[in-house]
């Protein structure tokens, strides 16, 4: 009798907020103003982080720059429709280190909504991570990434 294996994928991780600025503005809050409200200590530089850059460009780098100068490569952008949706790859692998051969996708979604805009964000391909990491990492990463858009919601407000 053979024996059946089951590989069971995780799931991507999707949040979904409401923020006052028009879609326009939420978008290039996120997008080009990230290091504004992204946390200082989610850094992978050995110097403290000034900035985090996405070049506005199908192929453009995101990366994080240092107050000495240093950059340090998350990924890079795979689509950008502004003001409506952009996809990046995220290339940090599961020990938090750039790996160009690493990929998960971070798609986000900006839709006219009421008096402000709907973001939906999804970090999907998390299977892409080994075992090990996808066991702890991903977890850590679900809640990071609600911590992170939290920052991503005032700052977007603030611009209303």
């Amino acid at each position: 009798m053979m024996q059946a294996t089951k590989t069971i994928s995780p799931a991507p991780i999707r949040k979904t907020l409401h923020v006052k600025a028009d879609p326009e503005k939420a978008f290039r809050v996120f997008l080009g103003a990230m290091g504004g409200w992204w946390p200082k200590g989610h850094s992978l530089l050995g110097s403290p982080q000034k900035d985090v850059v996405i070049e506005p460009r199908v192929g453009g780098r995101w990366y994080e720059i240092g107050e000495d100068g240093s950059e340090y490569e998350w990924g890079r952008v795979l689509e950008w429709d502004a003001p409506t949706r952009a996809l990046l790859c995220w290339q940090l692998n599961g020990e938090w280190r750039y790996d160009k051969d690493f990929e998960t996708e971070v798609e986000i979604r900006f839709e006219a909504d009421g008096d402000g805009t709907r973001v939906e964000f999804e970090h999907r391909g998390l299977e892409a991570f080994d075992r090990t990491a996808r066991d702890g990492h991903v977890m850590g990463m679900d809640e990071g990434w609600g911590a992170i858009l939290e920052g991503y919601r005032q700052a977007a407000d603030a611009q209303a």
